[in-house]
């Protein structure tokens, strides 16, 4: 019986070049393939967060309280009378001008508010002269002095510490009918601002056109112009003294030398060359503050 011989078997096929197994298949992957299997949590953090800070609100221009000035336009000049009144009227034939109404931001600089409705609730502006006109630009009214149509020493007002907080100086003179407290341009006389209960209750309103920034952050913005621009516009309009340029330069001359004459000639600038005055002031009680004042 014859065997038969079962030949020896051949090595496997070979697989095609698509099937073939990779003996080592960890160090084919590429960098693409780890990043596409990495969770797509893990790959859209975002980024640290770099916001600013959030901005400090805008200061607070609230009308907490309204007041009223009569001016008034004298043809001559004032004049002091005998009279046991001790706010005589210097001016007898005047000039009705108008009435502003002024609105207080109380909640802004309660001191400063406080200390000027208090000027004029006891009349102590009444009487007193608008001393300064720069045109396009302020009037200034309050100094304090001695003469006819200065305001006299006020008593019983609190000192005024926001006067050297910085936070009463946000509000700038962006517009006509401001109302400011007059530190930089005060021109008081200078033994009553030595005096150790001086309190300082001159004050500037804008007349416009345009914005004053020479003032800001110099000057306590603390109100502005309900009523009356009319009134601020005519006042705006009377003329005033300025010398020509040539004697402009030549006082600029002799303060450089430390003439003291040179001070005395310039406190005459700017002056009105009509006078004109605070006839009334007070306060407007108003029952209903979301309404236009109505006048007393």
């Amino acid at each position: 019986m014859g065997c038969s011989v079962t030949p020896p078997l051949g090595p496997p096929p070979l697989l095609s070049r698509h099937h073939r197994q990779n003996p080592n298949p960890i160090t084919h992957l590429t960098r693409r393939s780890l990043l596409l299997s990495t969770p797509l949590s893990l790959t859209l953090k975002p980024p640290p967060s770099s916001a600013s800070p959030p901005l400090p609100p805008p200061p607070d221009t609230t009308i907490t309280d309204r007041v009223f000035m009569d001016f008034s336009l004298c043809p001559t000049y004032f004049r002091p009378l005998s009279s046991p009144d001790p706010k005589p009227n210097l001016c007898p034939d005047s000039i009705p001008l108008g009435r502003l109404v002024l609105g207080l931001y109380g909640h802004l600089v309660p001191l400063t508010v406080a200390n000027f409705k208090s000027m004029c609730t006891s009349s102590a502006y009444k009487g007193t002269l608008v001393h300064k006109l720069f045109p396009g630009q302020f009037f200034l009214a309050g100094h304090q002095g001695d003469k006819p149509g200065d305001v006299r020493r006020p008593s019983g007002l609190a000192r005024n510490t926001e006067t050297v907080d910085s936070k009463s100086f946000a509000l700038t003179h962006s517009r006509p009918g401001l109302l400011s407290l007059n530190l930089s341009e005060n021109d008081d006389e200078d033994d009553i601002k030595l005096d150790p209960e001086y309190r300082n209750v001159e004050f500037l309103i804008t007349t416009g056109p345009g914005p004053c920034p020479d003032l800001d952050y110099k000057n306590i913005v603390f109100g502005s112009v309900l009523e009356g621009m009319d009134v601020v516009t005519a006042i705006a309009a009377i003329p005033t003294f300025r010398p020509s340029e040539k004697i402009q330069q030549f006082n600029d001359f002799a303060e450089f030398l430390g003439d003291e004459r040179a001070g005395n000639a310039r406190a005459l600038w700017n002056k009105p060359l009509k006078t004109i005055y605070i006839s009334d002031c007070g306060e407007l009680k108003v029952a209903k503050p979301s309404l236009s004042p109505s006048l007393p």
